[in-house]
């Protein structure tokens, strides 16, 4: 069964979710945006058998300390060093890693400071390659360049009710996207100051974009196992996305489903299917 657990780690509390067995091998699952570990909730009973589970929610996300901006930047780098602290915590040295959205750049962030530790990556929709930006981001990227209040102040719809139930619905089939998810979310997204520090992350995201580059030597020298289970219905990370892994990745096991953003909403017994599989194909 899954429990649910806090740990200290620079004076925040950083919130996960469990389960399985300790003695088998680790699988970390980092979320994306505007979500938390709750969306593997479907997804860790089809892998609890045989792997031992982990999946926090990052500082401002979810359950987990929301500390002010004051007193916390919220930058890719800054939660990439919370995560890698939280692991060192728990004493685990080597993981598969499961990325989505925003976990994909953090993941990534990871593997690159200790290839090491890195068994696999399965990645659904967690994009890093610029042949997976759908056409939303030319509009971002022309904030990036000229970064006005206006324009940051434009992306607050990005935390509308409806903006953040559309990311969960569209491109799925009518009726089988429970509203249980979207939501949580709107529900976490509107807490007080939660707007300007996803802000910030959005106006972040661009460090990511700009190592896609690194992510992808990674990738080229260490050759890590990876699955891509990819909604390819995705407006954001378009399905080219997945496909680009094999430029570096020859023997990368690619599957697109016919869903959305939040695949695991519809397909996470798919997706644990396919990982079950892919995981005993590797020996891991």
């Amino acid at each position: 069964m899954t429990t649910y657990h806090y740990v200290e780690i620079e004076g925040l509390q950083v919130f996960y979710r469990k389960a399985g067995n300790p003695d088998k091998p680790v699988i970390l699952f980092l979320h994306g945006f505007p979500s938390a570990s709750h969306m593997f909730r479907d997804l860790m009973p089809e892998l609890e058998n045989d792997y031992y589970l982990i999946a926090p929610d990052y500082p401002g996300f979810g359950h987990s300390s929301s500390p002010d901006r004051d007193n916390f930047q919220y930058t890719f780098d800054q939660i990439t060093e919370i995560m890698e602290a939280f692991m060192n915590q728990l004493r685990i040295t080597k993981y598969a890693l499961y990325v989505f959205d925003y976990g994909a750049p953090i993941g990534f962030r990871l593997a690159m400071r200790h290839p090491e530790k890195v068994t696999a990556i399965i990645s659904q929709n967690g994009n890093v390659y610029r042949e997976g930006l759908g056409q939303k981001w030319a509009a971002r990227e022309e904030y990036w360049r000229n970064p006005t209040q206006e324009k940051r102040d434009s992306y607050r719809t990005a935390f509308a009710p409806d903006t953040i139930k559309y990311q969960y619905v569209d491109g799925t089939k009518e009726n089988q996207v429970s509203p249980d998810g979207y939501t949580l979310d709107i529900a976490y997204m509107s807490r007080p100051g939660s707007d300007e520090k996803q802000l910030d992350l959005i106006f972040d995201y661009q460090t990511n974009v700009k190592m896609y580059p690194e992510f992808q030597k990674y990738l080229q020298q260490y050759q890590p196992p990876l699955l891509a289970a990819w909604g390819k219905n995705d407006s954001s990370f378009i399905p080219e996305g997945a496909n680009a892994f094999k430029k570096d990745l020859p023997n990368a096991d690619i599957h697109l489903l016919d869903t959305g953003h939040f695949a695991l909403e519809t397909h996470a017994k798919e997706i644990g299917e396919l990982m079950l599989r892919f995981f005993d194909k590797n020996g891991i």
